[in-house]
Protein backbone atom coordinates (compact mmCIF):
# COMPACT_ATOMS: atom_id res chain seq x y z
CA UNK A 1 0.00 0.00 0.00
CA UNK A 2 1.28 3.64 0.32
CA UNK A 3 4.20 4.53 2.61
CA UNK A 4 3.03 5.20 6.73
CA UNK A 5 4.92 8.29 6.76
CA UNK A 6 2.60 9.88 3.83
CA UNK A 7 -0.56 9.30 5.95
CA UNK A 8 -0.04 10.93 8.92
CA UNK A 9 -2.81 13.37 9.98
CA UNK A 10 -1.84 16.39 11.37
CA UNK A 11 -4.43 17.23 13.87
CA UNK A 12 -5.63 21.12 14.43
CA UNK A 13 -3.68 23.02 17.08
CA UNK A 14 -5.30 25.31 19.69
CA UNK A 15 -4.89 28.14 18.01
CA UNK A 16 -6.62 26.63 14.81
CA UNK A 17 -9.67 25.19 16.92
CA UNK A 18 -9.85 28.93 18.60
CA UNK A 19 -9.94 30.43 15.24
CA UNK A 20 -12.24 28.19 13.85
CA UNK A 21 -14.79 28.43 16.92
CA UNK A 22 -14.86 32.29 16.91
CA UNK A 23 -15.36 32.14 13.01
CA UNK A 24 -18.60 29.65 13.52
CA UNK A 25 -19.41 31.77 16.79
CA UNK A 26 -19.87 35.06 14.81
CA UNK A 27 -21.91 32.96 11.68
CA UNK A 28 -24.29 31.90 14.26
CA UNK A 29 -24.23 35.08 16.10
CA UNK A 30 -25.03 36.93 12.82
CA UNK A 31 -27.69 34.39 11.12
CA UNK A 32 -29.12 35.04 14.90
CA UNK A 33 -29.94 38.80 14.73
CA UNK A 34 -30.50 38.82 11.27
CA UNK A 35 -33.05 36.20 12.34
CA UNK A 36 -34.72 38.38 14.67
CA UNK A 37 -34.55 41.82 13.29
CA UNK A 38 -33.01 41.61 9.94
CA UNK A 39 -34.78 41.56 5.94
CA UNK A 40 -34.39 40.75 2.89
CA UNK A 41 -31.14 42.31 2.36
CA UNK A 42 -29.51 40.53 4.90
CA UNK A 43 -29.62 37.44 3.31
CA UNK A 44 -27.70 35.25 3.91
CA UNK A 45 -28.07 35.71 7.52
CA UNK A 46 -31.33 36.61 7.67
CA UNK A 47 -34.29 35.13 7.00
CA UNK A 48 -35.91 35.50 3.10
CA UNK A 49 -38.95 37.00 4.35
CA UNK A 50 -41.34 35.82 1.52
CA UNK A 51 -40.50 32.35 3.14
CA UNK A 52 -40.84 33.17 6.96
CA UNK A 53 -43.34 34.49 7.48
CA UNK A 54 -47.27 34.19 5.81
CA UNK A 55 -50.14 36.54 5.96
CA UNK A 56 -53.76 36.13 7.93
CA UNK A 57 -56.48 33.94 5.66
CA UNK A 58 -58.27 37.52 5.85
CA UNK A 59 -55.38 39.59 4.41
CA UNK A 60 -55.67 40.95 0.77
CA UNK A 61 -53.14 39.87 -1.78
CA UNK A 62 -50.81 42.15 -4.03
CA UNK A 63 -50.64 41.71 -7.70
CA UNK A 64 -47.82 44.30 -9.59
CA UNK A 65 -48.00 45.35 -12.77
CA UNK A 66 -47.14 47.66 -15.36
CA UNK A 67 -49.54 49.16 -17.89
CA UNK A 68 -49.07 51.29 -21.26
CA UNK A 69 -51.07 53.37 -22.97
CA UNK A 70 -49.76 53.77 -26.75
CA UNK A 71 -50.04 56.47 -29.23
CA UNK A 72 -53.24 55.41 -30.00
CA UNK A 73 -54.99 55.40 -26.82
CA UNK A 74 -55.33 51.78 -26.32
CA UNK A 75 -54.37 50.38 -22.61
CA UNK A 76 -52.18 47.50 -22.90
CA UNK A 77 -50.92 45.25 -19.59
CA UNK A 78 -47.02 45.14 -20.56
CA UNK A 79 -45.88 41.58 -20.78
CA UNK A 80 -42.19 40.77 -18.82
CA UNK A 81 -40.84 39.25 -22.33
CA UNK A 82 -41.82 42.83 -24.18
CA UNK A 83 -39.63 44.73 -22.27
CA UNK A 84 -37.35 42.18 -20.62
CA UNK A 85 -37.96 43.12 -17.03
CA UNK A 86 -39.60 40.41 -14.65
CA UNK A 87 -41.97 41.38 -12.53
CA UNK A 88 -39.82 40.74 -9.39
CA UNK A 89 -37.49 43.22 -11.11
CA UNK A 90 -40.30 46.28 -10.89
CA UNK A 91 -41.21 44.96 -7.52
CA UNK A 92 -37.68 45.68 -6.31
CA UNK A 93 -37.64 48.78 -8.11
CA UNK A 94 -41.19 50.17 -6.49
CA UNK A 95 -39.01 52.57 -3.98
CA UNK A 96 -37.14 54.12 -6.87
CA UNK A 97 -39.69 54.15 -9.40
CA UNK A 98 -42.36 56.18 -7.30
CA UNK A 99 -39.48 58.51 -6.05
CA UNK A 100 -38.43 58.81 -9.63
CA UNK A 101 -41.53 57.92 -12.40
CA UNK A 102 -39.03 59.16 -15.33
CA UNK A 103 -37.63 55.42 -14.81
CA UNK A 104 -40.47 54.14 -16.23
CA UNK A 105 -39.71 56.35 -19.78
CA UNK A 106 -36.92 53.45 -19.34
CA UNK A 107 -39.00 50.45 -19.68
CA UNK A 108 -40.98 52.06 -22.65
CA UNK A 109 -37.44 52.67 -24.57
CA UNK A 110 -37.35 48.75 -23.55
CA UNK A 111 -40.74 48.04 -25.17
CA UNK A 112 -40.11 49.92 -28.10
CA UNK A 113 -36.53 48.10 -28.55
CA UNK A 114 -37.95 44.88 -28.67
CA UNK A 115 -41.52 45.68 -30.20
CA UNK A 116 -40.86 47.86 -33.15
CA UNK A 117 -43.85 46.83 -35.28
CA UNK A 118 -46.06 47.88 -32.63
CA UNK A 119 -47.02 51.84 -31.49
CA UNK A 120 -44.92 52.88 -29.20
CA UNK A 121 -46.30 53.87 -25.56
CA UNK A 122 -47.13 57.29 -24.27
CA UNK A 123 -48.10 56.76 -20.65
CA UNK A 124 -47.02 53.61 -18.30
CA UNK A 125 -48.17 53.23 -15.07
CA UNK A 126 -46.62 50.63 -12.18
CA UNK A 127 -50.50 49.26 -10.88
CA UNK A 128 -51.10 47.53 -7.53
CA UNK A 129 -54.27 45.37 -7.23
CA UNK A 130 -54.83 43.97 -4.16
CA UNK A 131 -57.74 41.12 -4.04
CA UNK A 132 -59.51 40.60 -0.94
CA UNK A 133 -59.70 37.31 0.62
CA UNK A 134 -62.13 35.37 3.22
CA UNK A 135 -60.74 31.84 4.71
CA UNK A 136 -57.83 32.42 2.07
CA UNK A 137 -59.72 32.24 -0.84
CA UNK A 138 -60.60 35.42 -3.53
CA UNK A 139 -63.82 37.25 -2.86
CA UNK A 140 -64.12 38.44 -6.26
CA UNK A 141 -63.66 42.22 -4.60
CA UNK A 142 -60.20 43.96 -5.04
CA UNK A 143 -58.77 47.65 -5.85
CA UNK A 144 -56.12 49.04 -7.54
CA UNK A 145 -53.47 51.53 -7.09
CA UNK A 146 -51.37 53.37 -9.36
CA UNK A 147 -48.10 53.50 -7.65
CA UNK A 148 -46.01 55.51 -10.72
CA UNK A 149 -46.67 56.77 -13.54
CA UNK A 150 -44.56 58.49 -16.47
CA UNK A 151 -46.18 60.55 -19.77
CA UNK A 152 -43.84 61.04 -22.74
CA UNK A 153 -42.86 64.68 -23.20
CA UNK A 154 -43.25 65.27 -25.81
CA UNK A 155 -45.20 61.95 -27.02
CA UNK A 156 -43.70 59.57 -29.81
CA UNK A 157 -44.77 59.97 -33.35
CA UNK A 158 -47.34 57.38 -34.09
CA UNK A 159 -46.07 55.53 -37.08
CA UNK A 160 -48.63 54.84 -39.91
Amino acid sequence: MGDSSSDTVVGLGTRGRAIRLLAAAIVLALTLVGTVWGQDTAFPVGPFRMYATRDGLDAPVSSTRVDGVNTAGVHIAIDDSETGLRRAEIEGQIRRLIADPSLLGLIADAYAARNPHKLPLSRMEVVVRRYELRDGARTGDYTETVLAAWDADPPPETVS
